[in-house]
C-alpha cells in the first residue's frame, strides 16, 4: 500500500481534488500490479520484444549446423506466421508497414521449416519482397544468411577480413573501435567469412522465387559503387575490391594467425553460462564462426552456447520464439526506482529483496572496457543474467540510483556502491558525454565501410547516457561544479537541437532524450528556470497530443520532422511528465492533463495496453517493445507528481 498522505495545509485547487480522488487511487493499483510480477527471487523481468528475424535466425542457425527440429521449428514457423502483416510483409515495429529484410529472413526460415510456396501466406510474402526491390536490395546480415545457404554468392557480400583482429589498439583500427555489440558480432563473423561455407539447399527449400527473371543471384550479386561520386562511401567500395583480391588468394598472408587469434578471442569471451555479449547475433555468429573451425555440435563451447540461447525462447500455445536480449537488471532497478517513487521503503520485502539481488549482480571482472581504461577499477552492471564482459553505463547509473533511494542501510553497502559510482565515472568520454559501454567510440566513418549499412558500428557518447550519469552523479553528492559534471553539461549543450529538445539514442526519441536531459539537469543542480532549460520545457508542452498524452513513432528517427508526433503511449506519457516535474511544472495545466491520460487509460488491472515500440536497438534498423515499460514508468510519473503536490514525504 501507499503510504500515508501528507496533509495539506492550503486550499485544494480542482486539480488537486482529482489527484486526491483519483491519481493516489491509480497509483496504489499500479503499485500492486508491478509488485505481482516480481520474481521470488527479487529481480523484475519481462519479454523484451524485437522482430521476427532473431525467431528467423535460429531456425537458420540450426540448420545449417545439421540440427532441425520438426517439432520446434513449426511452432517457430507458427510463431512467425502469426506476425505476418496483412500486405505480406512483417516489420520491425507496430505500424511500420513492413521490412524487406525482415521479410526475407522470415520467409528463408518457413522454407527451411517446410512451408510451401503455394501457401497464401508465402505467396502474399513473395508480392511483398518482389515489390520492395528483391533480397538484393536487403542489408548486408539478411544476403549473409543468403550466402550460408548458397541463395546468392559471396562475393556480393562487403568484406571483413579476420585479420582484423590482429591491428593493435594504437593504430587507431582496432576491433576495440568498434562498438561492443559490433565487436561481439563481427570478430566470430570474419571467421565465418574467412570460410564462406555454403549449406546447398534442395530446389523446394531454397528461395530462387523471390529473385526477378532476369537476375542471377549467384553472378549478379557485388558490391557497387554509391551514385554519390567521389566520397568516402566509394572509397570504402573500392577498398572492399581490393580485400577480395587479397581473399581469393590461395595462402593469404596473416590468415592462419588470425584465425587463431580469432578463435582464441571467441573462446575467451564465452561466459560460463554459454553467453555471448548477452545477445543472440554475437552468440549465433560465435556458434557460426566455431563450427567453421572444426567444432563438433557435442563440443562442450556450442553446446553451452546452444543452451545459452535455450534461455532466449519464450512459448505461447503452439508457438515458440525467441528474444534478441534480456533485461532483468534493467527492469528490476526501474522498477525499484517506480515503487520507491510511489512511496515504498527500502524496509518493504519487495523493495528489500529487489536491492539485495541487484546487489550480487554487480562485475568486479575486468571487460573489453578496460582495454581503454587499464586502470580504472571495475565495478559496473550489465543488462542481462549473464554479461560480465560488457557492464553498462546506462544500467549501471540506474542501478545506483535504485540502490540509493531503496536501500533501507545504504552505508552498509558504501563499498559496492563507491565502486559502482567509480566505474561510471570513469567511463566518461573525451568530449564530456557518456556512451553505452566504451569510451571514446567515437569513430563515425567507421560506419561507412560496406559492411556497416546499419550504421551502428561504434558506440558514441549519447544524451540519454550522459544525462542519467548526471542524475545519478546528483543522487550521491556531487554538484555541477565537479569537473565531469561540468564537461556533460557541456558536451547536453552542445547537443540540444535548435527546437530545445534532444535526440534520444535508446528510446523513442526525442521525448526520451529530452525526459533523460532534464531529469539529468535536475538531479546535478542545475537551474531549471535557465532559457535552454524552458525552451526544452516548451517543446515538450507544445508536443502534447490532444488526449493529454504524449507519443511519437519509430520513424522520427528517419524523419526528425516527426519528433514528438505519434499516437499517445503510457512509458512516453510517463517520460514527458517526469521531465516536465523535474523542470518544476508540477502544478501546469500540461501535467494536470498528462496525469488524467494515465488515470483514465488505466485498465482495470492497474496496468496499461502499449502495443507500440517505445524503445530503441538501433535506430532506424531494430526496434524494441520492453513489456513492462508500460507498468513501471506510469507508476513513477505518478508517484513523483503525488510527492511533488504534497501527498506524502519524500522516501
Amino acid at each position: 500500500m501507499l503510504r500515508a498522505l501528507k496533509p495539506h495545509k492550503t486550499v485544494l485547487s480542482w486539480a488537486d481534488a482529482y489527484i486526491s480522488d483519483k491519481v493516489e487511487q491509480a497509483a496504489a493499483k499500479a503499485q500492486k500490479a508491478l509488485l505481482e510480477l516480481q520474481h521470488p527471487d527479487g529481480y523484475w523481468w519481462a519479454e523484451l520484444e524485437a522482430n521476427v528475424t532473431i525467431t528467423s535466425e535460429y531456425i537458420m542457425l540450426r540448420s545449417f549446423l545439421g540440427l532441425a527440429d520438426a517439432d520446434r521449428f513449426s511452432r517457430m514457423a507458427n510463431y512467425i506466421l502469426s506476425q505476418q502483416l496483412d500486405n505480406g510483409g512483417w516489420s520491425i515495429y507496430h505500424g511500420d508497414g513492413g521490412d524487406l529484410s525482415t521479410t526475407v529472413e522470415a520467409y528463408l526460415a518457413l522454407k527451411l521449416a517446410g512451408l510451401q510456396t503455394t501457401m497464401p501466406e508465402m505467396q502474399q510474402a513473395r508480392q511483398f519482397i518482389l515489390s520492395r526491390g528483391g533480397p538484393l536490395q536487403s542489408r548486408v546480415f539478411t544476403r549473409i544468411f543468403l550466402a550460408l545457404f548458397g541463395q546468392v554468392s559471396w562475393r556480393g557480400i562487403p568484406t571483413m577480413p579476420v585479420e582484423f583482429v590482429l591491428l593493435p589498439l594504437w593504430t587507431g583500427l582496432s576491433i576495440y573501435e568498434l562498438s561492443s555489440w559490433s565487436r561481439a558480432t563481427v570478430v566470430p563473423l570474419s571467421v565465418v567469412m574467412a570460410y564462406q561455407p555454403v549449406c546447398p539447399l534442395p530446389p523446394d527449400r531454397g528461395v530462387r522465387e523471390l529473385f526477378h527473371p532476369w537476375e542471377d543471384p549467384l553472378r549478379d550479386h557485388r558490391v557497387r559503387l554509391k551514385k554519390n561520386g567521389l566520397s568516402l562511401d566509394n572509397l570504402f567500395v573500392f577498398s572492399d575490391k581490393l580485400l577480395k583480391v587479397y581473399q581469393g588468394h590461395p595462402y593469404p598472408p596473416l590468415r592462419q594467425w588470425a584465425l587463431r587469434r580469432a578463435e582464441e578471442w571467441i573462446l575467451t569471451h564465452q561466459e560460463e553460462t554459454g553467453d555471448w555479449g548477452g545477445i543472440q547475433p554475437a552468440m549465433l555468429n560465435s556458434i557460426l564462426a566455431l563450427h567453421c573451425l572444426g567444432y563438433s555440435n557435442k563440443h562442450r563451447a556450442i553446446k553451452l552456447g546452444l543452451e545459452a540461447m535455450e534461455f532466449f525462447t519464450l512459448a505461447a500455445g503452439n508457438r515458440l520464439w525467441l528474444q534478441s536480449c534480456i533485461s532483468p537488471i534493467w527492469d528490476t532497478a526501474l522498477s525499484v526506482r517506480a515503487l520507491t517513487a510511489s512511496g515504498l521503503q527500502g524496509t518493504h520485502p519487495a523493495v528489500s529483496k529487489a536491492c539485495q539481488w541487484i546487489l550480487q549482480q554487480q562485475i568486479f571482472r575486468r571487460g573489453d572496457w578496460s582495454v581503454k581504461n587499464p586502470y580504472l577499477a571495475a565495478g559496473g552492471w550489465a543488462f542481462e543474467f549473464h554479461n560480465n564482459w560488457y557492464p553498462d553505463i546506462d544500467d549501471s547509473a540506474v542501478v545506483l540510483m535504485s540502490l540509493a533511494e531503496g536501500l533501507q542501510e545504504p552505508q552498509q553497502h558504501r563499498t559496492a556502491l563507491d565502486r559502482g559510482v567509480h566505474w561510471c565515472l570513469g567511463m566518461q568520454s573525451q568530449n564530456g558525454g557518456f556512451a553505452a559501454f566504451d569510451t571514446d567510440n567515437t569513430k563515425a566513418w567507421l560506419n561507412h565501410i560496406p559492411f556497416a549499412d546499419l550504421k551502428a558500428l561504434i558506440d558514441p557518447p549519447t544524451e540519454d547516457v550522459t544525462s542519467r550519469v548526471l542524475e545519478m552523479m546528483g543522487m550521491f553528492g556531487y554538484t555541477a561544479d565537479h569537473v565531469a559534471a561540468s564537461k556533460a553539461i557541456a558536451f547536453l549543450k552542445s547537443a540540444q537541437q535548435p527546437d530545445g529538445c534532444w535526440y534520444g539514442r535508446w528510446g523513442v526519441n526525442y521525448i526520451y532524450g529530452t525526459w533523460s536531459v532534464l531529469c539529468g539537469l535536475k538531479g546535478i543542480g542545475e537551474d531549471m528556470s535557465s532559457p535552454y532549460i524552458r525552451r526544452a520545457v516548451a517543446w515538450l508542452q507544445d508536443h502534447q497530443n490532444e488526449d493529454g498524452g504524449w507519443g511519437e513513432t519509430c520513424a522520427s528517427y528517419k524523419y526528425p520532422e516527426l519528433r514528438g508526433q505519434g499516437p499517445s503511449t503510457a512509458s512516453q506519457t510517463a517520460w514527458a511528465l517526469l521531465g516536465l516535474i523535474a523542470a518544476g511544472e508540477a502544478g501546469s495545466p500540461a501535467v494536470a492533463k498528462g496525469i488524467r491520460y494515465l488515470v483514465q487509460t488505466q485498465t482495470p488491472s492497474g496496468r496499461w495496453e502499449e502495443p507500440y515500440f517505445t524503445g530503441t536497438g538501433f535506430p532506424q534498423h531494430f526496434m524494441i517493445r520492453y513489456h513492462l515499460y508500460r507498468d513501471y514508468f506510469p507508476l513513477m510519473a505518478l508517484g513523483n507528481y503525488l510527492k511533488s503536490r504534497g501527498h506524502y514525504p519524500d522516501v
